[in-house]
């Protein structure tokens, strides 16, 4: 006598085919799945900011002063914007070394525009960002119509525009920014002048927005006929998102309330999450990181998408340009060399991004860039040497590829 057949039973070795986790138990399960897949996603941004943070308060006894902690959120947003874009650069699985003089050469311009040929200082905020743009294009032709190796064509881009750097600023070299300007008041400016209820507010609406962004996606997998994570699950997570954001705006209300800077960084991270994960161009860009003899079969235009991304980074990299001016106060020939370029990669890297192409998202590079810059602001509070901050971010960069490596081939080995 026949029996029914039995309902399939996901196999354990694929998380996709579990159903969604089922509260507080559901998600610890759902964990433990992912860590065994080699899938630890921010998992070790996260613990490694709180060991941070520990180390350098308990030596300093001050790191995690209000004024200290918003000087960080202050002091991430030139890099943490260049990073960004370097996450687009690396999920197609390749490079761009130009970003960094990128940013240099679009500071000068908009500087010697505003000040020196007395531009109207916006104008010259969208000549510079138009110039970094053309830069990007340059770059992505190169590479996706001509066939140059990324890595080549941005070598040459670092090398030509540190040159039309130097050419812009002319001898002296230096020019400062105008007083009270646009530039100048990117990073001394605070929304609504201490007004505690900007950071407040922002740190409420996080955590709605996210919750209703992770309802509606529930509602439409549900709709098409898809397993969806339950509702109480996501009231978790926004949950702990709140407590962050509140956590986060208490402190900067404890000093001089929500920065200006952090709140441009967000801005374009939220922006480009919602490009990579909510649009079509988004899902073309992971396809042709995935692999592009595959992309290109599907139907998806490879050398737009290669040229769309170059824009997009040096773009990134000529704001965040004019953050660093903003920040030191002046454009001149140094702004966007030494660690620029390399402490953006690393943040990316360090964030999740993977080296190899496919996989990643923006939210990586605020966490990587945090994770910078918190060590380099609590070596400096403890004195060490330039050379220790070097060794100790090589060695955590080193540490965030090994860990991307060995997830990749965990996933080859068939066990994620």
């Amino acid at each position: 006598m026949s029996t029914p057949d039995a309902p399939a039973t996901p196999s354990p070795a694929d998380p996709r085919l579990h159903p969604p986790a089922q509260g507080w138990a559901g998600l610890a399960r759902a964990a433990r799945r992912r860590l065994g897949s080699g899938e630890l996603g921010s998992l070790p941004v996260v613990v490694g900011l709180v060991v941070i943070a520990i180390v350098f308060q308990s030596v300093t006894h001050h790191f995690l002063q209000a004024d200290n902690l918003t000087n960080i959120t202050r002091f991430i947003a030139g890099p943490g914007l260049i990073a960004v874009g370097v996450v687009f650069v690396l999920i197609l699985g390749e490079i761009d070394l130009s970003l960094g003089s990128v940013a240099g050469a679009s500071a000068a311009i908009a500087a010697v525009l505003a000040v020196r040929q007395g531009w109207n200082e916006w104008l010259a905020i969208a000549a510079a960002l138009g110039a970094a743009c053309v830069m990007g294009l340059l770059h992505g032709l190169f590479f996706a119509r001509v066939g140059v190796p990324a890595f080549v064509v941005t070598l040459a881009g670092m090398l030509a525009w540190s040159g039309l750097q130097e050419y812009v600023l002319g001898d002296a070299g230096t020019v400062n920014n105008r007083h009270d300007g646009v530039v100048a008041s990117l990073d001394t400016t605070f929304l609504g002048d201490g007004d505690i209820a900007y950071a407040w507010g922002l740190a409420l609406l996080a955590p709605v927005l996210y919750l209703a962004a992770r309802l509606h996606t529930a509602r439409r997998r549900r709709a098409a006929g898809l397993t969806a994570a339950p509702a109480a699950d996501s009231a978790i997570r926004a949950g702990a998102l709140a407590v962050l954001t509140l956590a986060t705006a208490y402190a900067l209300n404890q000093d001089r309330g929500l920065p200006l800077s952090l709140v441009v960084l967000l801005g374009a991270v939220l922006a480009t999450d919602f490009v990579l994960r909510r649009t079509r161009y988004g899902r073309q860009v992971f396809a042709v990181g995935g692999g592009v003899e595959a992309a290109r079969r599907a139907g998806v235009n490879v050398a737009r998408v290669r040229i769309s991304v170059f824009v997009l980074s040096a773009f990134l990299a000529g704001l965040g340009g004019l953050f660093y001016a903003s920040q030191q106060g002046s454009a001149d020939k140094q702004l966007g060399g030494g660690n620029v370029l390399m402490s953006a990669i690393a943040a990316a890297v360090i964030g999740g991004t993977s080296l190899f192409g496919g996989r990643g998202k923006t939210w990586s590079a605020l966490l990587g860039i945090l994770v910078i810059q918190s060590i380099t602001t609590g070596l400096d509070m403890v004195h060490a040497a330039q050379a220790i901050q070097y060794m100790i971010t090589g060695a955590v960069l080193l540490a965030a590829v090994v860990l991307d490596s060995l997830t990749r081939r965990t996933r080859s080995s068939g066990r994620g």
